[in-house]
């Protein structure tokens, strides 16, 4: 089976080189881009199974390489930043990143990340339905497509997944912690913040679509996906 290939995009070049030997000692193919424009055209030509994307970017910053890239593909992407902030963990993660990691960095630990965001990616044992149909809404988990009136929404590959199990679950309510465990992985480093930013963004796509279902916080709980027949 080929190596999964991984594009690291960062302007120091140590950092660079530092990941890609670790990448490839653990068997990944490594690819390298320094710059935003230099991102995104890499990324068309080289299709990586995951992006190590750093924010502060030369000619386009990591946020816009996110969503470029977001246009057209749900690769896995896991956003580098120095800062640390809420607010540029959060907006990676509304623009469609599946992870973070806060500079100055373990190079472990990030292998460790790509492999738990890697292995999420290609968790769903054939035996388990991976398509659920409710009115106007379609989720099939096999392609990561979410259909809403038939027509295809451009989705995230984790709000894919956290809207699969909720939709799997009727009126099923899951906590923060027990979303984070079920879709993100027991190995995930965030926090509760991140559920919450997903479920904003499924509302939004989601908001108005029938009246026979509904993505409904259970206040000083969590969430869940309530039918209403």
């Amino acid at each position: 089976m080929a190596a999964e290939k991984i594009l690291v995009v960062d302007d120091d070049l140590n950092i660079c080189e530092l990941l890609r030997l670790y990448l490839e000692k653990e068997g990944y193919t490594v690819v390298i881009a320094n710059d935003g424009q230099a991102a995104i055209k890499t990324f068309r030509e080289e299709n990586p199974a995951l992006v190590l994307l750093d924010i502060m970017l030369p000619k386009i910053d990591g946020w816009q390489v996110c969503r470029e890239i977001r246009k057209f593909s749900n690769a896995r992407i896991i956003m580098l930043t120095a800062k640390g902030e809420v607010f540029d963990r959060v907006l990676g993660l509304e623009l469609g990143a599946d992870d973070y990691v806060v500079k100055p960095f373990d190079a472990k630990e990030v292998i460790a990340r790509i492999k738990a965001v890697l292995r999420r990616s290609s968790s769903v044992p054939p035996e388990e339905i991976k398509e659920v149909h409710y009115d106007k809404l379609s989720i099939n988990l096999t392609n990561y497509e979410l259909k809403v009136n038939g027509v295809h929404v451009n989705t995230p590959p984790k709000e894919m997944e956290l809207i699969f199990h909720l939709a799997k679950n009727p009126n099923r309510v899951f906590t923060r912690d027990q979303l984070l465990d079920e879709v993100w992985g027991f190995d995930y480093y965030g926090d509760s913040r991140t559920v919450d930013v997903h479920i904003k963004r499924l509302r939004e796509k989601l908001a108005g679509v029938s009246d026979k279902w509904e993505l409904r916080t259970v206040w000083g709980v969590g969430y869940r996906f309530e039918t209403k027949d």
